[in-house]
């Protein structure tokens, strides 16, 4: 094969390693009335319903996992569900409705995502002590789960979530300032849940697998930070440029809690649920992508070495980065030491818009572009990136570079990212296409389209951050 073939097997090697669905379907087990979920165990005949609710990219896969774990053994009329997931994602299951709360490659709350989350709050309100709630939560869960406050409109909201994001606010800032603003995040979904038992299974995409950050953690118990929230939005200048609505909002909010009334709307006394069971449970995460991936690569006959999953900053620095690394490894590999060289990285940069326009949900959704005709995402900015550094055919000479989001979705394309390697180079400079203003605009897609870099994988119903490979072989012709 070929080193964009070997590649592309890597990348997706480590991509299997996460399949939503046996990751979610390994948590169950049923053994004779004993009834087996993660780290709790119940007894079938103290069980009344059990109802799975949930959003996310992995979504449409988590939910099929409890189906085929859990259909053979208890009778359907027990179990129900609803999932909030992208348009592309929605299919029929037996007993859980997927629901299709936002367009494909739109990363960002919608009206319908809205009406979604506002089910899934009945669904909660309507269990029972003998219930179970299985939560399913998966990246993308942010803008899928979304029930702005009363006191702030969904438009507002975005306004705020697309000002952050095109400030270059990674993740964990946006998260900060939307948990304020809604009425789900920060574990409000877990207290409208009126179950005894409830289990979050979760696939992280978040540096770290912090619990109060994935999907705005809405099964994790946060306290009010209005205040923090204002400062983020200080940091980013952006106090003038998202709506005053929002303004006075958090700043009543941090008032309130710096002198509380009697009664305040921030004094949630929910009843004693001492005896309930709440648990949050890790199934997938970026590390174990990687794993797979060396293992993969290591198959293939590479010596391999892994950044790690907590690689950050901005997509472009990232990608130059790299590049120089595999260079480097290229310069001390000699015919004494012929072995091929893979080089793996795993988290989620970002793309900071200098010229204006908007990033989607989440910065680290990727970066729409601007002005608004040029496409792009933080993965293919990378790669593009890695070439502008290097723009010639000897430059990538043993050498290919991918860059792919392991939901298949990179910003608001078609694309999981990108690919490079000396073929795409010659025919860069064949066709006369200079990278740097393509990646001055955040243009990569138009880039990348033209010249045959694109890694198109459509839904892969899980969400584990960034996987990045490169291939060094100092004896390879592509």
């Amino acid at each position: 094969m070929s080193l964009r073939e070997d590649a592309e097997t890597i990348w997706r090697a480590g991509v299997a390693a996460v399949d939503s669905s046996l990751a979610v379907q390994q948590q169950f087990r049923i053994d004779g009335n004993m009834f087996h979920i993660a780290d709790v165990d119940l007894n079938l005949a103290d069980v009344g319903r059990i109802e799975i609710l949930g959003a996310g990219k992995a979504g449409a896969g988590m939910a099929s996992g409890v189906e085929r774990a859990l259909l053979p053994q208890i009778p359907s009329d027990r179990i129900s569900g609803w999932v909030n997931v992208p348009a592309d994602c929605v299919r029929t299951l037996q007993r859980i409705h997927l629901h299709n709360a936002r367009p494909a490659g739109l990363n960002e709350p919608t009206a319908e995502g809205v009406a979604g989350t506002a089910e899934i709050l009945r669904r909660m309100n309507s269990l029972t002590p003998r219930d179970v709630c299985i939560v399913l939560l998966s990246g993308g869960a942010s803008a899928l789960l979304c029930s702005p406050v009363p006191q702030i409109t969904l438009a507002e909201k975005l306004t705020v979530t697309r000002a952050l994001a095109g400030a270059g606010a990674p993740i964990q800032d946006l998260n900060v300032v939307r948990t304020q603003l809604s009425r789900v995040k920060g574990g409000q979904l877990a207290d409208a849940c009126q179950a005894g038992t409830l289990l979050a299974l979760i696939i992280s995409d978040v540096i770290g697998d912090p619990l109060e950050i994935i999907g705005s953690g809405p099964t994790t118990s946060a306290p009010p930070r209005p205040q923090e929230a204002m400062d983020i939005l200080q940091k980013y200048d952006l106090l003038d440029r998202v709506p005053k609505n929002v303004i006075q909002f958090l700043s009543a909010r941090s008032s309130a809690i710096e002198t509380p009334a009697a009664e305040t709307p921030l004094s949630r006394t929910p009843p004693d649920r001492s005896h309930f069971v709440r648990r949050n449970v890790i199934v997938a995460s970026n590390s174990i992508a990687l794993k797979a991936a060396e293992q993969m690569a290591t198959q293939l006959g590479y010596q391999t070495v892994s950044l790690g999953s907590d690689n950050a900053g901005e997509a472009a620095d990232e990608g130059r980065r790299l590049i120089d690394t595999m260079r480097l490894a290229r310069s001390q590999m000699s015919a004494v030491h012929p072995q091929p060289f893979c080089v793996l990285s795993g988290g989620e940069p970002t793309v900071k818009l200098r010229t204006g326009g908007d990033a989607g949900d989440s910065i680290s959704c990727g970066a729409a572009a601007s002005p608004a005709t040029a496409r792009g995402g933080r993965n293919q900015e990378l790669v593009l990136a890695a070439i502008a550094q290097y723009p010639t055919a000897e430059d990538w000479s043993g050498l290919s570079l991918l860059s792919g989001g392991t939901d298949g979705e990179d910003g608001p394309t078609d694309a999981a990212g990108a690919v490079a390697n000396q073929v795409l180079i010659a025919r860069m400079a064949a066709d006369r296409i200079d990278p740097i203003p393509y990646l001055a605009r955040h243009d990569s897609y138009t880039f990348f389209d033209a010249v045959g870099g694109l890694l198109k994988t459509g839904p892969t119903h899980t969400n584990v951050m960034d996987l990045r490979v490169g291939l060094v072989d100092s004896f390879a012709s592509d």
